[in-house]
């Protein structure tokens, strides 16, 4: 099974045609969607990508399409959360998706608020933990050990940053890693960057997916997808690609 992870930019108005060129070409069964406000551009979506079954919400960051039967999902927002977390549920595999978009922004209150939001939104799944389940989305936030140049930020950013202290203490994905969650590209690829974001001048990996431990055994690939003509003109992000082995 191939599922993708999508920052469309904005609700992808008026890069349909874009953004269905880069979804076709990875011939995902599932693709969950970040900044994916507008509900008629996913049913847009969903006829040009011929993946019929869709859901989304208007306002809510978070969406889908899937080609395999889903038997149930919802959006939860728990109570420090600025978007609401999309919960899907397979029919076939009962295999658990969480779709996730934290806080954006580089600076320091921004990452104290991203930690406040992934511990509830934590909180909330605690009931799966055996079970095979993963998260994947637009994360906003740099994984231990990687480095944001500065520089490469939009002058107003630098600046936010310098405000809030000049550093900034990555921990959210730290936490992921300390609650034995499996950072499915970086087990894959020790040496790549796996930029995400810009796709213009991609510099910082904004873009996880993390397998429980039941599940990250049946991992067989997971990888940014940098190689479409349409990626520029589709989104600001990269797309995350993931092959799982299901029963």
């Amino acid at each position: 099974m191939r599922i993708l992870s999508y920052n469309i930019l904005k609700g992808g108005v008026g890069r349909e045609k874009a953004l269905a060129a880069v979804i076709n070409a990875q011939a995902a069964d599932v693709v969950i969607l970040q900044e994916a406000t507008r509900p008629d551009i996913i049913e847009r979506l969903s006829r040009l990508t011929q993946m019929p079954t869709h859901g989304s919400m208007r306002g809510r960051s978070l969406a889908f399409l899937s080609r395999v039967p889903i038997a149930d999902h919802r959006w939860v927002r728990p109570r420090w959360s600025q978007h609401a977390f999309l919960e899907i549920t397979l029919a076939d595999e009962g295999l658990r998706i969480f779709g996730v978009h934290l806080s954006a922004v580089h600076a320091a209150w921004t990452e104290v608020r991203r930690v406040r939001e992934l511990r509830a939104l934590l909180a909330a799944i605690k009931q799966f933990d055996r079970s095979p389940h993963l998260l994947v989305g637009d994360f906003n936030t740099l994984a231990p050990n990687e480095r944001l140049d500065l520089a490469k930020l939009p002058r107003r950013l630098r600046w936010l940053v310098w405000l809030s202290g000049g550093r900034i203490r990555w921990q959210t994905i730290a936490i992921m890693l300390g609650a034995d969650y499996v950072d499915a590209f970086r087990r894959l690829h020790t040496a790549d960057a796996g930029y995400t974001f810009p796709t213009w001048e991609p510099h910082v990996r904004l873009d996880y997916a993390f397998l429980s431990e039941a599940l990250a055994e049946r991992l067989r690939a997971c990888d940014v997808v940098t190689s479409h003509d349409a990626l520029r003109e589709a989104s600001d992000h990269f797309p995350l690609s993931l092959d799982l082995e299901l029963a």
